[in-house]
């Protein structure tokens, strides 16, 4: 009878043996039999992967149902960039319900626990939503890029933008389709799963079952290449040309007071910082991922390496890409300051409105105090609706202006 493969958490669930009453002891020396753990980790380190999925869980989708809120609540928000962002919302919150727990559940336990469409349909699903996210996170860096290093060209309509929206969601199937064809679950002869009370299980899994080796490794690649590489050099071009516009523009005019002159220099440091963290953070998240992944297609690794990965490392992998999608709502909703108030009022509305009642029936009104959400005071992207971009004064790329008005300005 063949062992479990050495370095397996030997604090995890004990490894059982077939019972006697399913299969005789002569079949089993005829044959040779894996057993793994039903479970891959240790009760610590599964609740400790349980628990950092569940933050970024519950950070992915009330951040990104605050967005789409804030966007669909107020019709003074439904403009070219922030349909980008709900659009962007949207796919990040696909990927919240629909990869989260699914990729939590398979790093738990070492076989697919699901069927055959939840096979297919979860690896669409979850392939999809990732694509349209990275592509709208393109998207959006075009469209920031038309408007401050090119004001003066012709605006990118809203039908436009829908348009664009709905490419962005074709072109994510359409990548994704050789996946959910081949997805399959298959059974692994010869090898079961074990849990804590020695009882045995088959073991299924769910994979990519090509024709032959190379044609997943070229589909890897390709995948590699369009929806990383290609919209990672995309997205860095396209802000290095932005802030090289901003660093070219925002020098103070002869004789401009100094402190008007630092009050400019801190505007521009905002939008510059902005775009270093949207690069870096898309970069950083989803490298590792796609570096196992490539290792898995391209390198040559032992069974102890492979395990080790396998189990501990692609978790991790599998985490910090989430967690792009989880911080989506920061970085381009609370690092802008039209989502910021958005954020700030949707908290503050019961409160507010009870106080703007009170105020109404025995005092003056005062715009501080104005309770209704999305008031006339706090309603944003309205200086123009063929621009979308946010005052200079606020801060990040996501900065509405005035035709011919440097996105800095106020």
């Amino acid at each position: 009878m063949q062992l479990p493969e050495p370095g397996w958490d030997s604090s995890g669930p004990s490894y059982g043996t077939w019972p006697n009453s399913t299969i005789s002891e002569s079949h089993l020396l005829r044959e040779n039999y894996t057993f793994l753990a039903y479970y891959q980790h240790s009760s610590p380190v599964a609740a400790m992967f349980i628990l950092a999925y569940t933050f970024i869980f519950l950070m992915c989708v009330i951040g990104n149902i605050l967005v789409c809120f804030i966007v669909v609540k107020n019709r003074q928000m439904r403009t070219v960039t922030n349909m980008f962002i709900l659009n962007l919302a949207i796919s990040d919150l696909l990927v919240g319900i629909f990869c989260m727990p699914t990729t939590l559940v398979d790093n738990l336990i070492t076989g697919w626990p699901f069927d055959n469409t939840m096979c297919k349909m979860s690896g669409l699903v979850q392939g999809m939503s990732v694509s349209a996210s990275v592509f709208t996170l393109v998207a959006i860096a075009v469209e920031r890029f038309r408007c401050i290093v090119h004001p003066f060209r012709q605006k990118l309509t809203l039908r436009k933008a829908l348009v664009t929206i709905a490419i962005i969601w074709v072109l994510a199937l359409l990548i994704m389709c050789p996946a959910a064809i081949t997805l399959t679950v298959t059974r692994e002869e010869h090898h079961f799963m074990v849990d804590t009370y020695n009882n045995s299980y088959p073991l299924y899994s769910c994979w990519e079952a090509w024709p032959e080796t190379g044609m997943r490794r070229i589909y890897t690649t390709v995948l590699f290449s369009h929806i990383y590489v290609a919209p990672l050099a995309l997205i860095i071009v396209m802000y290095a040309r932005i802030a090289f516009k901003l660093f070219k523009s925002v020098a103070p005019a002869h004789g401009q007071e100094e402190p008007e002159g630092r009050k400019v220099s801190r505007r521009k440091a905002k939008v510059i910082n902005m775009l270093i963290i949207v690069a870096l953070f898309f970069t950083l998240s989803w490298l590792p991922l796609w570096t196992l992944m490539l290792m898995m297609d391209y390198g040559q690794l032992s069974e102890g390496q492979l395990h080790l990965v396998t189990v501990y490392v692609f978790p991790f992998a599998h985490w910090l890409a989430f967690f792009n999608s989880s911080a989506n709502p920061i970085i381009y909703g609370y690092f802008n300051e039209n989502f910021r108030r958005g954020f700030q009022e949707a908290f503050r509305a019961p409160i507010c409105s009870f106080h703007c009642h009170h105020l109404h029936h025995h005092g003056p009104y005062t715009p501080r105090t104005h309770g209704i959400l999305f008031g006339a005071r706090n309603r944003v992207f309205t200086h123009t609706r063929a621009s979308d971009s946010p005052p200079a004064s606020e801060s990040g790329p996501l900065a509405p202006r005035r035709t011919g008005v440097h996105a800095w300005d106020s």
